[in-house]
């Protein structure tokens, strides 16, 4: 296969995560391109970009979902390759497809497979064929509300309605009996046409209080498929994820083994280019696993699998996109553990957001702590785009060290003028069902909130 050098290379994203690439962009030799709404035409990370360009007003649509725009830069530019980064275009596989079809390279798989994955019904097909271990649930999206019910019944409550063009909790409801299922059906089906404009529906049965465990996959375009460990995502609210680790340390080595090897037989079966993620429910007893769905693009939470394997997942995505081959598994060691705390600008007891401008930022240091952030003091945080301002990660020798050195960083973080879910984090800590290592995906909603 010929390889294909990129020179230049547009971010199609913005925050934390456009900073991240550009370091890594211009680290490889190569030029960053940025792209910026009006709303963040102050951000500092525009001054290091190698080209920056405005390219509409605050909200998404004009500017950071607005495809024409973007096209238009890239040509303009004469952008060798777009890099989506995680959420906004980065799973959207119209975008990918105007993309082949411009022979612009996305930094990603290909349009067939995002839309093979992006339907969640059909990727649970898909994934039946594998002999991947699924959830019991409607073969596919249901056709009307007496096709659920029915199949609500025959399967028992508790069940979940998702959205079949969801995520992000969006278009989602558990039912817990037969008298509430066509109320939680209603509102599922009409949050999703809200979210997505597709009020497309399935059910499957509901594992009361599993684990969130997901495996990070490097996939390049001979076939090879690397697996970069596993992550625990189960401290989420309302299907968010807040804090997120690596290792796992609910899973036995056969376990981990064997959910390793899953996911990477899994990414071969559809024939899977780049980074992507297969997330895994893990039952009570700790021993049974189901595929949930796949994210097709890099997740916010990539950054503990780099620091347990000392890897840049980014790096690998571009030079995967260049047609290079991945390293053997055997050449990718683990070493450590590692935790990620997503800070975000909301009121640490409620939740609910909290835009502003930020008059102190005074930041944690110190040996194995790493902060991802676009933020500084005199930073106003603008209300149109998702509420996180930054991700803090620890690494250590073991999972009791990373959390004691993570309780030492929050306390270091400083933000004044707005507030920030900094609090949450610390009382987490030294929470002793998080530090046992207890934390399901209902738990929080369950015990805290």
């Amino acid at each position: 296969m010929k390889k294909k050098k990129l020179n230049r290379i547009l971010i199609a994203n913005r925050g934390e995560i456009a900073l991240r690439a550009i370091r890594t962009i211009q680290d490889m030799g190569k030029e960053a391109v940025v792209i910026y709404s009006t709303a963040d035409k102050d951000v500092h990370y525009l001054d290091i970009a190698d080209i920056k360009i405005c390219i509409g007003g605050p909200k998404s649509s004009e500017s950071y979902l607005n495809i024409p725009a973007i096209i238009t830069v890239v040509e303009l530019f004469k952008v060798d390759a777009i890099f989506p980064g995680y959420g906004f275009l980065s799973e959207n596989e119209n975008f990918v497809e105007i993309c082949e079809n411009h022979n612009i390279t996305f930094i990603g798989p290909s349009q067939s497979v995002m839309e093979l994955m992006s339907d969640k019904s059909r990727a649970k097909d898909v994934m039946r064929e594998a002999k991947i271990p699924v959830i019991q649930g409607s073969d596919g999206v249901v056709k009307d509300a007496k096709e659920a019910e029915k199949i609500a019944d025959e399967i028992g409550y508790p069940v979940i309605i998702k959205a079949a063009a969801g995520g992000g909790g969006r278009g989602m409801r558990i039912v817990e009996s037969k008298e509430a299922f066509k109320n939680s059906l209603l509102a599922a089906e009409s949050e999703a046409v809200s979210a997505f404009g597709d009020g497309s529906i399935y059910v499957e049965k509901f594992i009361k209080n599993p684990k969130h465990i997901e495996v990070q996959i490097m996939a390049d375009k001979y076939g090879n498929v690397l697996h970069i460990g596993e992550r625990d995502c189960s401290t989420q609210r309302r299907q968010q994820k807040l804090i997120e680790e690596s290792p796992a340390a609910v899973l036995s080595p056969e376990i981990r083994k064997k959910l390793l090897e899953t996911a990477v037989r899994a990414a071969k079966h559809i024939k899977y280019e780049g980074a992507g993620t297969f997330e895994f429910l893990l039952d009570e007893n700790k021993k049974d696993f189901y595929f949930m769905e796949m994210n097709t693009r890099l997740q916010v939470e990539h950054t503990v699998s780099e620091m347990v394997s000392n890897l840049d997942l980014i790096e690998l995505m571009i030079k995967i996109a260049e047609g290079e081959k991945l390293p053997e598994q055997s050449e990718i060691t683990f070493r450590g553990h590692a935790i990620e705390c997503r800070i975000t600008a909301e009121d640490p007891e409620k939740f609910y957001p909290c835009p502003g401008k930020i008059t102190t930022w005074i930041t944690p240091g110190g040996g194995n702590v790493r902060l991802d952030t676009h933020v500084y003091a005199g930073y106003v945080v603008p209300m149109f785009y998702d509420s996180m301002i930054a991700k803090l990660i620890v690494w250590a020798e073991d999972r009791e060290r990373a959390i004691v050195r993570m309780k030492r960083a929050l306390r270091e973080f400083k933000v004044e003028g707005i507030k920030t879910t900094i609090p949450f984090h610390i009382k987490m800590m030294d929470n002793e069902d998080f530090q046992k290592s207890r934390i399901h995906t209902k738990y929080l909603e369950q015990k805290m909130l």
